[in-house]
């Protein structure tokens, strides 16, 4: 959510990135804005002053009243009686439009960062940097899910059965693999001075609106019917909302933490071959990092936080490239972000593993995240990482290390968590 002094001032400012967003639908949204806010300032100027004369009126009165002029008196408290009717009437009116500011604020996106490329949707991103070979073996690889048959490490029949479609049972050597890639990405970030937390799996409406657009909240969010929770999409969502209603210090900053979570997603809208077995599911784990910062920290912590998730997947032998997101392929409360592709031979191209995103002062501001520095009070910068998310992430470790007789090697990064196995045998 953007400052309402900066949309105030620099309304052309705010539609141009409206424009570069490709969202000319939400343009009127802030001429509304500055009427409302207009609007807004007269009736607190109206209330201070009604309140005012009241405070001025009442002192006539019990002067009157000493004096012994009763009707005169009488008149005043009529005044009296009309200006708490009218202060009545306008604090209806200021509640009704403060609430519909700041719908409207929360719905003109943030203003994107200078370098971000000017695009419509994510086939506009643009490559930046590749990091390992891509190697396309001399065999076939087969199907993600169909490796996974071959351990006995998948069922996908039953969990159908069991919560529908979207779920799955991971089985055996894949199911110890997963949470082998779990607990390495955890161990990973602690030693990279991240804190390890767990936090909680649902989180009440507030801090959802408080960490995405209501759009994205529409997409992916499961409500618990009867109360006021929903279950989190990534663990950014409560990490992020651990510190809401907050003042920091500037001594406690930066916060790093580091957080495994189950996700859950609806997933609105999927579809397409590569979206078959568990590419997208409305369940998963992940392993994710955010970062509280001050604002002239965020660059700094934003190139950190895409290098590690980088470093890692080089670590387990995978070849990764970065895409700058476009402006249209950002969602609204972001700054900049970056997604991490990871290779993938049977496709014989890259595909999304992880993104890394800079918010700014969107969700502190939202949140009431403040630090108290030696220069006042000012909103913090959230910034978020994907270390690693399986299953997907699974997709891309099994192509990548598949043998041709479909066994499956570990990298000696992770063997210490597959009990010192430097290779999976398929039992099929």
């Amino acid at each position: 959510m953007l400052d309402i002094k900066f949309v105030r001032t620099n309304p052309e400012i705010v539609k141009q990135n409206i424009k570069n967003k490709f969202q000319d639908e939400k343009l009127p949204l802030v001429d509304e804005v500055l009427e409302l806010d207009i609007r807004n300032r007269e009736i607190k100027q109206e209330v201070e002053a009604l309140r005012a004369e009241k405070n001025k009126i009442s002192k006539q009165i019990g002067a009157m009243m000493a004096q012994g002029k009763k009707q005169e008196a009488g008149e005043l408290k009529k005044k009296i009686t009309e200006n708490a009717n009218r202060v009545e009437s306008l604090t209806i009116e200021e509640k009704e439009v403060e609430a519909k500011l700041k719908k409207n604020m929360m719905t003109i996106p943030n203003i994107i960062d200078p370098s971000v490329p000017i695009g419509k949707d994510d086939s506009e991103n643009v490559e930046v940097e590749r990091f390992g070979e891509p190697v396309i073996p001399d065999f076939e690889i087969p199907y993600h899910t169909e490796i996974m048959e071959k351990f006995d490490g998948i069922d996908m029949d039953s969990a159908r059965k069991v919560a529908g479609n979207g779920f799955y049972y991971l089985m055996g050597d894949i199911a110890r693999l997963h949470s082998a890639v779990i607990a390495y990405a955890r161990d990973f970030m602690i030693n990279r001075g991240f804190t390890y937390c767990v936090p909680p799996f649902m989180i009440r409406s507030n801090v959802v609106t408080g960490v995405m657009s209501f759009a994205e909240m529409d997409a992916m969010m499961y409500k618990i019917e009867g109360e006021d929770l929903y279950l989190i999409g990534t663990s950014e969502h409560s990490m992020i909302g651990k510190f809401i209603d907050t003042q920091l210090t500037e001594k406690e900053l930066p916060q790093t933490l580091t957080s495994y979570s189950p996700c859950f997603r609806k997933e609105k809208g999927a579809h397409g071959i590569e979206e078959r077995g568990v590419y997208r599911i409305h369940q998963f784990e992940k392993q994710e990092m955010i970062v509280v910062c001050k604002p002239e920290d965020s660059s700094m912590w934003y190139e950190k936080l895409w290098k590690n998730t980088v470093d890692l997947f080089r670590s387990l032998d995978i070849p990764v490239r970065t895409l700058e997101c476009c402006s249209g392929d950002l969602a609204d409360l972001k700054v900049k972000s970056v997604d991490v592709e990871a290779w993938s031979p049977r496709q014989k191209k890259y595909f999304e593993v992880g993104s890394c995103s800079n918010l700014g002062d969107a969700q502190a501001r939202r949140l009431g995240i403040r630090v108290k520095g030696e220069k006042g009070k000012y909103f913090a910068h959230t910034l978020n990482n994907t270390v690693v998310a399986p299953p997907r992430m699974l997709i891309a470790f099994l192509e990548n290390n598949l043998q041709e007789d479909g066994s499956v090697k570990i990298p000696e990064a992770l063997r210490l968590y597959m009990g010192g196995n430097s290779v999976i045998v398929p039992k099929k």
